[in-house]
């Protein structure tokens, strides 16, 4: 499987998916901390994808989402955006909005 194919797979299998540097206990970047803290006030359920340990996925992405930077945060196979993005969408409650849909959906398949 080539890296389209891997981060295609990773967005399409899962409703929340945060390509981000480390781990959600463990997050190697303040945007990356932020972004999962935001998510795990949310109750949040996602999957993540270690871009420092892909290195593959970490040049690919940006090309593939048309976004340069991590996290990148997509929530139905969308991207929602990074880190900046999320905490705005946060703070006007649209984020809660959006997860609770993604979650009510996955839920109900």
């Amino acid at each position: 499987m080539d890296v389209a194919e891997q981060i295609k797979e990773a967005i399409e299998s899962h409703p929340i998916v945060l390509f981000m540097k480390g781990s959600p206990t463990f997050p190697m970047c303040g945007f990356s901390a932020r972004t999962v803290e935001v998510l795990k006030q949310l109750d949040a359920e996602f999957a993540y994808v270690d871009v420092l340990t892909s290195p593959g996925v970490r040049q690919a992405l940006p090309q593939y989402s048309n976004w340069p930077t991590f996290p990148q945060l997509f929530v139905n196979g969308e991207l929602v955006g990074g880190c900046d993005i999320t905490l705005e969408l946060f703070e006007s409650g649209e984020l809660k909005e959006i997860i609770s849909a993604a979650q009510a959906s996955e839920k109900s398949e």
